[in-house]
């Protein structure tokens, strides 16, 4: 026992099998918030400190009926404004609502199939190699990568092979690489962070190719293989990254703290450049280009 407060009566709608992406989502964005939180009258003792499925859908103006049908997948493509009542109810951030649109609004679950092989865009390619001194990859939907230019490759995975992304069947994934590659976990400072922040932006990629047999592989393989990875898949986060910063420790130049920006490809299908820059003046500088010197 943990010693939090249960309800003698159990929540007979979270028993209803059996329960979706969607579901799962909302029960773990409930797990997250208070009854007082949400501002819902909470009586006597609890058997789970978020709230109940009753307690969202009396928030959200919906019936108990409807949620668990929605929850089910079998109720598609709900309303604009019922997906806006249930985001309020939960206190959804910006990212957290549109990844909630994007599960209400989806097709029927299919069988996972095979996609066809990624191919980087070729004006995409061309940017990246023109951008010489600026550290930057060009990734795929499931974070292949698809490219880098010789700065990007020195930067973040110098032991690799620098032909290793034009091998279509075996290219480098960087989350693969950051549960499972030894050089790339010892590569950022704040490991954890990174690797939590990479989990939430796959799953706020995966929701708009929830059929593609790639993502199901790679969720599968890594969650085998990483303990880590598994418990971060279940939180449900997600957060589209488009910039920010980190904290590298390189093992030709040591220590340094980059910006990076996220260039999302207008074509919607998931391809984007990661690039990455320092302060000018600084020492991570001073540091990237003591790297790119021995290109």
């Amino acid at each position: 026992m943990n010693g939090r407060p249960f309800d003698t009566a159990p929540d007979l709608g979270d028993l209803a099998q059996p329960v979706t992406e969607l579901g799962e989502f909302l029960r773990s964005r409930r797990d997250r918030i208070s009854p007082e939180q949400a501002g819902v009258a909470s009586y006597g003792r609890r058997r789970v400190p978020g709230l109940r499925r009753e307690e969202l859908a009396l928030l959200a103006g919906v019936s108990v009926t409807y949620l668990t049908r929605l929850e089910q997948g079998q109720s598609q493509n709900a309303s604009d404004a019922i997906v806006g009542a249930l985001a309020r109810a939960l206190q959804l951030d910006a990212d957290e609502r549109v990844h909630l649109h994007t599960l209400a609004h989806s097709a029927p679950v299919r069988r996972p199939r095979a996609g066809a092989p990624e191919i980087a865009k070729p004006g995409a390619e061309q940017l990246l190699h023109s951008m010489s001194t600026v550290p930057a990859v060009l990734l795929g939907r499931f974070n292949d990568i698809l490219a880098w230019n010789d700065a990007g490759h020195r930067l973040l995975a110098g032991h690799l092979d620098v032909d290793a992304p034009r091998s279509i069947d075996d290219r480098p994934n960087q989350i693969r690489l950051l549960f499972l590659d030894e050089h790339t976990r010892d590569l950022y400072i704040d490991r954890r962070d990174e690797a939590a922040r990479a989990v939430a932006s796959l799953r706020y990629v995966a929701a708009q190719f929830a059929d593609d047999r790639g993502l199901a592989e790679l969720v599968g393989e890594l969650s085998v293989k990483s303990a880590e990875f598994a418990t971060l898949w279940a939180g449900h986060d997600v957060r589209l990254c488009t910039s920010g910063s980190k904290r590298l420790r390189h093992p030709e130049v040591g220590e340094l703290e980059l910006g990076y920006e996220v260039l999302h490809l207008p074509e919607g299908n998931g391809q984007r450049i990661l690039t990455h820059t320092a302060e000018p003046g600084s020492a991570s500088a001073a540091a990237l280009r003591l790297l790119g010197s021995t290109i």
